[in-house]
């Protein structure tokens, strides 16, 4: 064995030690502001993630080093790690490193047998499992006692149990620096985000025995709640316990006084009232909410470790604005405190992760909170049960536009199918229902009205709860934790606001979206996509009728009868937005989605058009497309079913005359879907410049109105320059532009995404977060392009990325003006665009010279 001879390799923790996270990791650092904070503290010692690498490869610590720690500990030493991140966990500690027959006597006649035996025969079983490497199951808790502990290790080893501490200490560094290199540690730890070859630093400490004489024992004391962030003493003590070691009488106290049974803070009043200044005080030193850990030993106290407190989100965002409310952090650090998609969980109902989960399947959690309802298959089913005052869960292979009535009803979503994308994602994450898609474990027999999964059957009228947030199927009902939109909540989205670059704006397609998108604080509407307006019952005969008309006057009278409805909708839009920007997109789905596919749903069409089924049928068959997405929609269908558009038009306009003279001047923005040439802009623009004179003649008002283009295709995104010569904004849909760039159909590709992301093909799903590399390359290259031909030009990404922290900091980057997303995502959108906006501002000081004196 060769040994180390660095006189760094290990430093005693003093107030002045250079003890640095990076070196010996976060529990060498947290002790070192501990022990300057005057806490008592057992002596602790550093050793550096340099010297453990020299360990694991068989170097070690020069034995009268390790020799003169252990007797300076009067025998008795722990082992922890110390990774440079909590998170990042580690081999387990190693409690009465040093323990031998000599010092067993000692303690039998300091502390008596029973707690002798106890903490020996804990070190012996410690040492065996995981030093030795022998099987746990020789070695059952207390069974037999010390002797036949000592007993089992000799007959395995052949050896004498180890007497030399040094050499305890030694074989014990070395295990757990091999540990941390093992196979199995590495996938756990990249697993939680950790590089590959992550630093592990070990602290050794004097014990302080929690088996003795007295009030002596071990525990744990936080000052907040986990899961809900409000102030509550909480914690543990557990008498004459050390680790697993027990002495006689251990018993578990409760902290504070209980009329359930004794207290720690009733048997040690003093040692209580210590322990909880010493909580305020790291709160205030550390900037922090820790957890402490505490030994105490014969009712003197010692701080052997202090954690970050473990937290939900709903906590995380409590106790990080109330830590600035307190002056102890400034109002930016708890902005940075708080994970953007944190906030998703405060918006919704959640189940509490305290209760216990019946998983029955596993699929993309696509839109996040949770519901309990009924299982329903149908969308009439889920209108019916609403109907009833029944809570429903709408499971569908996968959902189709006419399913949207049946989402509105449901409580809840799941399908067997699609993707962060597909339909079903999009609209309950506008609507803040949650949502499970590709859930490819279950199989729906729509016609028995039954789910199946893992053997398990459910029926029609079963309850289920479905997790968004989790992407977890729990059978019955699970027991729920109520929304958080508190008063935390709020101030820490108006600091984020302080300091946004970008702005944020809600897709919202309904009177109900544009409301919930102002509670928010939405800064407008940059994606209302006017086609699910024509899904209502109301409305839907009219189209229908429109698409089976053969002249475009017989087109235009169905249109007629829309008018009107649609007028009314952007009319109520103006007026809750009250002069904030609402982007229509003019019509974009292919027809075909209105029309029924099934043999019954066609017969009742001719029935309600007086017409033969076959012609119905004919009818159908010819608006049928080999790929739709890419055929006849968007300004495709502008162009050649003009009429369309044009009702759209006057509905705008109309809706702008009447919304000014009740409020504040509305300037609408019309978007172009799905554009790839120059002359297609044209076109359309000639139209509605055509109606908008013939409005303004009409109602003898003066309104504008701007309009833009919907960035979908990679022509579009290159030719970018010229088309935006007649566009004010430039709108990047990215949801179809990854689709087209990638060639991946966004409802199908969550089948295989899975297998794709693991083996590495693509870093992320490319539709969960946007592609830098190759659709971001797209934005970028429209984006310079358009502003080379017409500097102010607006651009904006309004696809569901526009709501993805990631995807927000690289938009704001690329010098995008807004990003548009669900209106429940918004204020993840807010707080992640703040984050990075202040990133940016902190590397711009960085990058700044000083000032010349």
């Amino acid at each position: 064995m060769t040994f180390l001879t660095q006189s760094d390799a290990i430093l005693e923790i003093t107030p002045a030690a250079a003890v640095h996270t990076a070196q010996h990791g976060w529990r060498a650092k947290c002790l070192q502001r501990l022990v300057r904070m005057d806490l008592p503290v057992p002596t602790s010692f550093a050793i550096s993630a340099d010297a453990v690498r020299a360990i694991a490869a068989g170097q070690m610590p020069d034995r009268s080093r390790l020799a003169s720690m252990i007797e300076r500990a009067d025998g008795l030493v722990s082992v922890r790690p110390s990774a440079a991140n909590p998170a990042w966990g580690g081999p387990g500690t190693v409690l009465n490193v040093g323990i031998n027959h000599d010092r067993h006597a000692r303690l039998v006649a300091s502390h008596g047998r029973a707690a002798a035996d106890a903490l020996y025969m804990g070190f012996v079983q410690s040492y065996a499992i995981h030093v030795a490497r022998l099987d746990p199951d020789m070695f059952p808790d207390s069974e037999g006692g010390l002797e036949a502990s000592l007993r089992a290790y000799e007959h395995e080893t052949d050896e004498e149990f180890p007497q030399d501490p040094a050499r305890q200490l030694a074989e014990v560094l070395r295990s757990m620096a091999r540990a941390w290199d093992g196979p199995t540690a590495r996938l756990l730890r990249q697993a939680k985000g950790a590089p590959a070859q992550a630093p592990l630093g070990l602290v050794v400490q004097d014990m302080a025995l929690a088996i003795g004489p007295g009030v002596t024992g071990s525990g744990s004391i936080q000052f907040i709640d986990s899961i809900t962030g409000i102030p509550r003493l909480t914690g543990r003590f557990r008498g004459q316990t050390q680790g697993r070691s027990k002495g006689e009488g251990a018993e578990t106290l409760y902290l504070t006084r209980d009329p359930r049974g004794p207290s720690f803070e009733e048997a040690a009043p003093e040692v209580f009232a210590d322990l909880v200044r010493f909580g305020v005080a790291a709160r205030e030193r550390l900037r922090e909410e820790m957890q402490i850990e505490f030994v105490v030993s014969d009712s003197r106290l010692s701080i052997i470790d202090a954690t970050r407190v473990s937290r939900s989100s709903r906590a995380s965002v409590r106790i990080a604005t109330a830590l600035a409310r307190d002056g102890i952090i400034p109002p930016e650090e708890a902005v940075m405190r708080v994970e953007p998609r944190a906030l998703s969980d405060l918006l919704h109902h959640q189940v509490d992760p305290r209760a216990p989960r019946d998983i029955i399947a596993r699929g993309i959690n696509a839109s996040p909170g949770a519901a309990t309802g009924r299982i329903v298959f149908t969308a009439t089913a889920a209108q019916e049960a609403e109907a009833r005052g029944e809570r429903s869960v709408l499971v569908r292979r996968e959902t189709v536009p006419e399913d949207i009535r049946g989402m509105h009803a449901a409580v809840a979503v799941l399908t067997e199918r699609g993707g962060m994308t597909s339909h079903a994602a999009v609209i309950a994450r506008g609507i803040g229902l949650p949502c499970i898609v590709g859930a490819s474990g279950i199989s729906i027999d729509a016609r028995a009205r039954t789910l199946t999964v893992g053997g398990r059957v459910f029926h029609a009228g079963d309850e289920l709860t479905i997790d968004g947030t989790s992407g977890e199927v729990l059978a019955g009902a699970a027991e729920m934790l109520e929304p958080a939109l508190d008063n935390s909540f709020s101030q820490l989205l108006d600091w984020a606001d302080q300091h946004c670059r970008i702005r944020i704006r809600a897709n919202a397609d309904t009177p109900e979206d544009a409301r919930t998108a102002r509670m928010f604080k939405a800064q407008g509407i940059g994606l209302c996509r006017t086609e699910h307006m024509f899904f209502d019952e109301e409305r839907l005969p009219a189209m229908r009728e429109m698409i089976f008309a053969d002249k475009p006057e017989d087109r235009r009278l169905s249109l007629e009868r829309l008018l009107p409805m649609q007028r009314s909708d952007f009319a109520k839009l103006f007026e809750i937005m009250a002069g904030l920007p609402v982007t229509i997109r003019l019509f974009d789905p292919p027809l075909h989605e209105f029309l029924p596919h099934d043999r019954e749903g066609m017969r009742e069409l001719a029935e309600s058009l007086d017409l033969p089924l076959s012609d119905v049928t004919r009818r159908v068959e010819a608006l049928s497309e080999f790929n739709p997405m890419l055929g006849m929609r968007g300004v495709r269908l502008g162009i050649t079913v003009p009429e369309i558009y044009d009702m759209q038009a006057r509905a705008i306009f109309e809706a702008t005359v009447l919304a000014s003279e009740n409020g504040d001047p509305v300037v609408p923005e019309i978007m172009i879907p799905l554009v790839s040439a120059r002359r297609e802009v044209e076109l359309v623009k000639n139209r509605i410049d055509a109606v908008a004179a013939a409005v303004r003649n009409e109602s003898r008002k003066d309104f504008t109105y701007r309009l833009g283009v919907m960035v979908e295709t990679p022509r579009a995104a290159l030719r970018a320059g010229e088309i935006a010569e007649h566009a004010a904004f430039l709108s990047f849909g990215t949801n179809d532009l990854t689709q087209m760039t990638y060639g991946l159909s966004r409802d199908d590709a969550g089948r295989f995404m899975g297998t794709y992301v693991s083996q590495g093909v693509y870093a992320e799903d490319p539709f969960h977060i946007l592609d830098r590399d190759g659709v971001g390359e797209l934005v970028a290259i429209g984006t310079e392009r358009a502003r080379s031909h017409k500097p102010g030009i607006t651009i904006s990404v309004c696809g569901e990325h526009g709501g993805n922290p990631e995807s927000i900091a690289f938009c704001l980057r690329a010098g995008v003006n807004y990003v548009s997303c669900s209106p429940f995502r918004v204020p993840v959108a807010r707080l992640a665009a703040a984050q990075e906006s202040i990133l940016m501002q902190r590397e711009s000081a960085q990058m700044t010279p000083p000032a010349q004196s």
